[in-house]
């Protein structure tokens, strides 16, 4: 499990005297000692959970806590199922990559970028390559400018590290 939950104390594990009551409907009983809440929970066969342990005195309710648990248990698992993972695409160039190829992978990296995934561009240099390095740099200019109408630059390296030279695009969400 991700980090450290902290659960509230139920039952017995409540240890401060006197409570702010909450009935099981809702409805507030008032500050009462810690042994009468119980009673009153176990009488109507729920538990007593406290919910406000900051508030003095600390508020508790009484509840079914293993129906809260598997509520919120099911809460967290619909809004895990319902995010989006953004993924890093990358689209490898060279300075000589030829117009159409050049094409073909901005087509594939705008796909990536319609699916909501960012998109790292990289322009890799071989050999000789490197002795005209405004040529790969110009590689680059044209691909941003091409997938600017669905991308908006995160980062871009104005230098040359080892032998590549990188962008970062993310989809461009309208505000």
């Amino acid at each position: 499990m991700e980090g450290i939950i902290d659960e509230p104390r139920v039952n017995e594990q409540i240890r401060i005297s006197p409570v702010r009551l909450i009935a099981e409907d809702g409805e507030q009983v008032g500050v009462v000692a810690i042994d009468t809440a119980r009673e009153r929970a176990a009488d109507v066969e729920l538990d007593l959970v406290e919910v406000a342990p900051q508030a003095r005195p600390p508020v508790v309710k009484i509840m079914d806590w293993g129906k809260f648990k598997y509520e919120q248990q099911r809460k967290a698992r619909e809004a895990r199922k319902n995010q989006h993972h953004v993924e890093v695409k990358e689209v490898q160039l060279r300075p000589r990559t030829d117009d159409h190829d050049f094409d073909v992978k901005l087509k594939r990296a705008r796909r990536f970028l319609s699916d909501g995934n960012v998109v790292r561009i990289v322009v890799r240099y071989r050999g000789r390559e490197l002795r005209r390095p405004e040529v790969g740099i110009a590689m680059m200019d044209r691909a941003i400018e091409k997938l600017g109408d669905v991308a908006r630059v995160e980062h871009r390296s104005n230098s040359i590290e080892g032998r590549r030279l990188l962008a970062m695009l993310e989809p461009d969400v309208p505000d």
